[in-house]
């Protein structure tokens, strides 16, 4: 078993993956995992890898500029492409499945980009925990055989947490990010408005001082998650009346603030018990 390895043993065996995939295209998003695995990447492999980061409306700015100013900091080369998954009807209906196409465009496009650079693979940075959770963006990972070194070197998030604060990477403790796209309800249609939307919500949300939380679209219903740590602040009439505000002049009827505070993945609670198996 890998987690018998201790954390050191599991970070060299990290690099020893990593040396073994030869040229290669690190899938980056800024996230700490992502982020981490570019800079270890960059750490062994120097100029034979290559941080590519997708941008497309379901990107938010404010996270395109973080992980463009992460990858200058520390000179690891980076790239942006460009993904079309809103124009792919399969993505944009919403369903269970919008993850996989996703992904799928995502390493359509860098496997082209490979071929033309000549690199020899792509990495991306799923950790051990992600398969115990609802990712359908790893069976488009398996399709395309994009190795996850992160994983294989059986290194869970918080072990990357761990070896990111380490090393003095500062994105050790940012809280989780996920796509725009996953703050719309399932079955509601993604729209480059609806991302719109979502992206000011959250960036007025950001703007008064929170750090972990979510928005979540619900059509005519906003539905705000707010970390435990700062429920309190959010738990009062002053800050009521000002996410109503914000939240009024986007468009919505009602605004709401969800009492069981920010979860990960909380919209995957209305997906039944056998959707959320296959994606697995």
């Amino acid at each position: 078993m890998l987690q018998a390895l201790n954390l050191a043993a599991r970070r060299d065996l990290l690099d020893q993956l990593l040396r073994s995939l030869g040229r290669t295209l690190v899938a980056y998003s800024g996230g700490v995992d992502s982020a981490f695995l570019a800079w270890a990447a960059h750490q062994t492999l120097g100029g034979n890898m290559l941080a590519v980061i997708a941008d497309s409306p379901s990107l938010a700015r404010v996270q395109l500029a973080d992980a463009t100013a992460f990858a200058g900091e520390l000179g690891i080369p980076l790239e942006i492409i460009v993904t079309d998954e809103l124009d792919r009807p399969e993505y944009a209906r919403n369903d269970s499945s919008r993850c996989f196409h996703c992904k799928d465009e995502l390493f359509l496009v860098m496997e082209a980009f490979r071929t033309r650079r000549a690199f020899d693979s792509i990495a991306y940075g799923v950790n051990l925990d992600d398969q115990g959770d609802f990712r359908p963006g790893q069976k488009a990972a398996e399709q395309h055989r994009v190795a996850a070194p992160l994983r294989d070197a059986g290194l869970t998030k918080q072990d990357i947490r761990e070896l990111s604060r380490l090393a003095g990477l500062r994105i050790w403790s940012k809280p989780a990010s996920a796509c725009l796209s996953s703050r719309i309800e399932y079955g509601r249609e993604v729209t480059r408005e609806a991302l719109g939307i979502v992206e000011q919500g959250e960036d007025a949300i950001r703007a008064l001082g929170f750090r972990q939380f979510r928005m979540r679209h619900h059509g005519d219903i906003v539905r705000i998650e707010i970390a435990r740590d700062e429920l309190p602040r959010a738990l009062t009439t002053e800050m009521a009346a000002e996410f109503t505000r914000i939240f009024k002049s986007l468009g919505f009827k009602f605004v709401t603030l969800d009492l069981e505070g920010f979860r990960s993945g909380s919209m995957n609670t209305l997906l039944a018990a056998e959707v959320l198996t296959r994606g697995r």
